[in-house]
Parts: C-alpha cells; structure tokens; sequence
C-alpha cells in the first residue's frame, strides 16, 4: 500500500515537472484581453509598454503582434526571400513580410524594398547569424517610430517583430508583468507620410539619411527570452 502510494506521488512529481519544463520551452502566443489599457501610462514623461504590445508596420495597415525584449540590441523583423540588389549604385533589399493579422487573424504577405543601412553578425544560443539592417517605420500607441530592423527568419518564433534596446530607449520603459498597455491608434497620416517617403527614396536625386552598408559587419550579442 505505501508502496503503492510511494509510487503515484513520484508519478504526479514527475508529470508536474514535465509540465513546468513545458511551460518555460514552449512560449505561448499571448492573446488580448478585457484588462487591456483604454489609455497609455505615462511616468517621467516616459510611456509604459507591456511585454507584448500591438503595432503596425508602416505603410501597411496590418496590424501585428510586437515582442518587446531587452535582451536584443538591435529590433528584428520577419522576412522571407530576402534578395540583394543595386538601385542607383548603392546597396538595397527587398523582402517578404508574411504575419497574422492581429485584428482578423488573417495571414497576409507584406512585400518590402529598403536601403541596406548596415549589416550585422549575430551570436546567440542557436550559433552565427548574418543579417542586413534596415529602417523601418513601425506604429505602437498613437506614434510612430523610424527604427533600424534586422531582417531574419522569425517562422520559428511566436512573434514576427521584436523590439530590442536600441529602440525600447525611445519608446519608454517595460512594465514585463503586463501586455497591450498602448491602445493602437495609429494616424492615417503616418501611412501616407511613409509611403511619400518610400518614393522619394527610390529617386537617385533624393538624399536621405545613410548608413555603411560597405561598412565589416558589427557583431551582436541577442538573448532572445
């Protein structure tokens, strides 16, 4: 009988801790909920971000679910059929984005061109990764952002885009026991204002702001949590 008893206890033990191993491995897509913010926090007139956030990827009006980790340094987005090419001389990118709609859960497929700004080297727990770098607008709350994104093959992760240091600085501060603290309420202006952009990129004649592209790779250390 005691051994009997012995031998369930150890039985539930070991269940439960196949489950907790489980649970830490295997991170789960984090859904909306009724406790979602009606209105951005704001402390030291720095705004307040959840773990998770909802953001859109400008010019496009899909909305996308956002990591928000400061063990990267840099913000990385997903992107598929990544392919080199020169447009006037200089070194540009163009990719697939393709994510789940935050809003309707449909999967759409966002098709990108942007100057390679800089190129990075990657170390992590899963080995070397070489990656290009671009500027991409995103919209978290009611603004948007101009940040640099390393693109990679994010099909693995749960979340498309994730937002390292560089950007978390300034943006505001991590609050890593909440999510969708920024009600997405992104202007119809700031779409307009990226795609005006974008074009005028694209003219040999038009100067923007430029990285080294040329330049050796930097290397990188990414914890992703």
């Amino acid at each position: 009988m005691q051994s009997a008893l012995k031998t369930s206890c150890i039985a539930a033990l070991m269940a439960a801790s196949i489950g907790f191993a489980g649970a830490l491995y295997a991170e789960a897509e984090v859904q909306e909920g009724e406790d979602q913010a009606s209105e951005e926090t704001v402390i030291d007139n720095k705004v307040i971000v959840g773990w998770i956030e909802k953001g859109r990827i400008l010019p496009e009006h899909t909305a996308v679910k956002i990591k928000v980790d400061s063990g990267a340094l840099t913000s990385s987005m997903h992107a598929v059929n990544i392919e080199d090419f020169k447009r006037n001389g200089k070194q540009w990118v163009r990719y697939d984005v393709p994510v789940k709609d935050a809003d309707t859960d449909e999967l759409v497929e966002l098709q990108f061109e942007r100057p390679v700004f800089r190129r990075i080297l990657v170390r992590g727990a899963g080995g070397e990764d070489r990656r290009p770098v671009v500027k991409m607008s995103i919209c978290m709350g009611d603004r948007a952002y101009e940040e640099q994104f390393s693109l990679r093959d994010r099909g693995d992760m749960t979340y498309p885009v994730l937002i390292g240091r560089r950007t978390i600085e300034h943006i505001g501060l991590i609050d890593v026991s909440r999510t969708f603290m920024l009600p997405l309420d992104c202007a119809k202006g700031e779409e307009d204002k990226e795609r005006d952009k974008q074009e005028r990129l694209k003219d040999e004649e038009h100067e923007e702001e430029e990285g080294d592209a040329d330049a050796p790779e930097e290397i990188e250390e990414e914890h992703e949590e």
